[in-house]
């Protein structure tokens, strides 16, 4: 019994070392992605809580040297997404137009980030983009987050969000698209796109006149 409960101390402590140095220094990418879900700093911060409590308490099942990162973000999501069975629904439905949806119309970084939109985007504040993110609904911001603020793979969102490539593939599209629109409005506002850039043939400004303009000016 004494040599028993010995080696169960030492077990019980080597397992409080791994996830020291695996779990923790994630913490504050978690409580990044936690934020940008709850869209509240209190909320966020017990969100990250619960995700390390229920990771210590299943960390036997976790095999030390994968993706500790991922495995987290999976832990944290679930619990984010759980706490309202009805957002589960809705992230996790999917409808046909979803499972059509190919790898040619969306990439694994979206072509938002290159130009001409990029010109916009990195004049725009980062309080301006950050609440552009926090504006999507829950089934489109939380694909963002993962893809577009953490870099994880399509493969490792569809794991931590426990559903279809092709989800995936389709709320990073509409998510971005989104996304987009409401960026280019904030450059609009603010004047980083003058309005007569961005006005079609009937005078209304739009993101599609804008690029359409922009494609037009290379063109010369």
């Amino acid at each position: 019994m004494i040599f028993g409960g010995g080696r169960a101390r030492r077990d019980e402590e080597a397992a409080r070392a791994a996830f020291h140095d695996e779990a923790l220094p994630h913490m504050d990418s978690l409580y990044n992605a936690a934020l940008y879900m709850t869209r509240d700093a209190a909320l966020a911060e017990d969100l990250v809580q619960e995700t390390f409590l229920k990771a210590f308490r299943f960390w036997h099942r976790y095999e030390q040297g994968t993706n500790c990162k991922a495995w987290l973000f999976r832990i944290l999501t679930n619990t984010f997404i759980n706490k309202n069975r009805r957002k589960k629904q809705v992230i996790l439905s999917m409808d046909a137009s979803e499972q059509e949806l190919s790898g040619d119309i969306v990439s694994e970084r979206s072509r938002f980030y290159d130009s001409p939109e990029k010109e916009f985007l990195s004049s725009l504040f980062p309080e301006h983009v950050k609440q552009a993110i926090e504006a999507l609904p829950d089934n489109f911001r939380i694909p963002v987050i993962l893809a577009d603020l953490h870099d994880f793979s399509y493969k490792e969102i569809a794991d931590i969000m426990e559903c279809p490539v092709g989800t995936v593939m389709s709320r990073l599209f509409r998510g971005r698209k989104r996304l987009q629109e409401v960026l280019f409005d904030y450059a609009v506002e603010l004047g980083v796109i003058p309005r007569e850039e961005a006005r079609d043939d009937t005078g209304a400004v739009s993101l599609d006149a804008y690029r359409a303009r922009k494609k037009a000016a290379s063109a010369h």
